[in-house]
């Protein structure tokens, strides 16, 4: 297929820390889908120094035919793209952590996207993300997909579809983790699993699972070990029998938000802190290393502090260790599709032609009953021709759709809220907002985010 490599594919924020995962991924299926040019773009140039020059002698040794090149001009990257994907973080880790001590200071959890703190990272990532949209607009190939990692990806994604940039996608890789570790449970592989997903981003449940074709709820609920080795751990038993169904992880913060709260204080540091900290010492030990001529020992350096970020993962709030495993990133092992799997299961069906199943957030249009069509919701789909068609949940859970109702009120007039630039807006957001719940509450933390994010909201009233 190189002859038909003349696809182009940008990613934005290609400095951060997990470059190389989503180089691998990309590089691994560019001759299989066309992709003869794959560009890393940043504004951070000692990140993309760092993370994309890392990336980009992995893709070097993956297949060197690819064109692959680090930018910092957006325009470049955007010119002619027939994919970009979108993960970036406006403000960087020192505003996250603003965000979650703000929040926490009230008793409030800060999580970045199911906490309060979310509605002030998305002040600052939509902004952001609108302006690569419209770059999109002008100088993108006309057909030109979004795929948008950044968080609070389900306010992102609702306000960019509100904006009327039809052409972006929620992409998460939570549920199609979780799938795979369902595989892993039963020793099958990852294809072998299947099942269907409705929600919201970081809000979403399994109704039913199957595995090689047959329907395994009852049983793997009633399992043990779902508890221990999969994002299951996070939750009760009787809790997941009650539902009936499988939980995304982040679900924890919902239903166990007074033990979250209680598990970050007593740790004393938060998720944000964390990650600021290992991601700084990883980053001055690499800024001494020559990347291209001492590669494997950057490798190593990667190896140590990634598997100290994926040990901290949800610790300090469940109180219960992350993975334990020795980290290691293997270059040339099989890859999974990772971090990028889900924008590529797309990629790939638009380009091949091929029907496929996958999760996505996208506007629900019928599939979620008690939701509008133009919510987003992160649902399965089918994908054909190009097009996504939203599996219809014919009996949710009434529990869960009280849940998934609120939390869509306030995505609704978060997004509101930021398009508007409306004070008044932002705290009808936070008072319903399930983890908020306040008036009093929800306008002092308007009044602080307002203020922490100054240099960011110009024009608000």
């Amino acid at each position: 297929m190189r002859e038909k490599a003349n696809k182009k594919l940008t990613v934005v924020g290609g400095g951060g820390v997990r470059s190389m995962f989503l180089a691998k991924s990309l590089v691994s299926c560019a001759g299989r889908l066309g992709f003869g040019r794959i560009v890393f773009m940043d504004n951070d140039e000692q990140k993309l120094n760092i993370y994309g020059k890392m990336a980009r002698e992995a893709a070097r040794r993956l297949d060197p035919e690819v064109e692959f090149t680090l930018t910092t001009d957006p325009v470049e990257a955007v010119r002619d793209a027939d994919y970009l994907i979108t993960t970036i973080r406006a403000g960087g880790d020192e505003m996250r952590i603003r965000d979650e001590r703000i929040a926490l200071a009230h008793g409030i959890l800060g999580q970045e996207t199911t906490g309060a703190a979310g509605f002030s990272f998305a002040m600052r990532s939509i902004p952001a993300l609108e302006k690569y949209c419209e770059l999109a607009r002008e100088y993108a190939s006309p057909g030109v997909k979004i795929f948008n990692f950044t968080n609070p990806a389900g306010v992102v994604s609702q306000t960019l579809r509100d904006m009327g940039y039809d052409f972006t996608f929620g992409i998460c890789d939570a549920p199609s983790e979780l799938l795979r570790s369902l595989a892993d449970l039963y020793g099958v592989k990852p294809e072998e699993v299947t099942g269907d997903c409705y929600g919201l981003n970081h809000l979403s449940f399994f109704p039913n699972i199957q595995v090689q074709g047959r329907e395994v709820m009852p049983d793997l609920l009633s399992r043990d070990d779902i508890y221990h080795s999969t994002q299951m751990r996070f939750f009760d038993k009787e809790l997941a029998m009650h539902f009936g169904c499988v939980l995304n992880e982040y679900l924890y913060y919902y239903y166990y938000r007074q033990e979250a709260v209680e598990h970050i204080l007593k740790a004393g540091i938060t998720r944000g802190e964390v990650i600021r900290d290992v991601n700084r010492q990883m980053t001055e030990e690499l800024s001494g290393m020559d990347i291209e001529q001492d590669f494997d020992a950057c490798l190593r350096v990667f190896d140590k502090w990634h598997g100290k970020r994926e040990t901290a993962y949800m610790a300090n709030e469940t109180g219960i260790a992350g993975n334990t495993k020795p980290f290691h990133f293997d270059l040339y092992a099989p890859d999974n599709g990772g971090y990028a799997g889900v924008a590529l299961t797309y990629m790939e069906s638009e380009i091949t032609g091929h029907e496929t199943q996958m999760i996505l957030c996208v506007p629900n249009k019928g599939a979620i009953p008690g939701l509008q069509d133009n919510d987003v919701a992160e649902v399965t789909c089918t994908i054909r021709d190009g097009e996504y068609i939203p599996h219809p949940v014919r009996q949710p859970g009434f529990m869960q759709m009280e849940l998934i109702r609120q939390v869509k009120c306030y995505e609704r007039l978060a997004s509101e809220a930021i398009r508007q630039k409306s004070i008044d807006r932002a705290v009808d957001c936070l008072c319903v907002h399930p983890l908020v719940n306040s008036y009093s509450l929800a306008r002092t933390l308007v009044k602080e985010y307002l203020e922490a994010n100054h240099e960011y909201t110009e024009g608000w009233k």
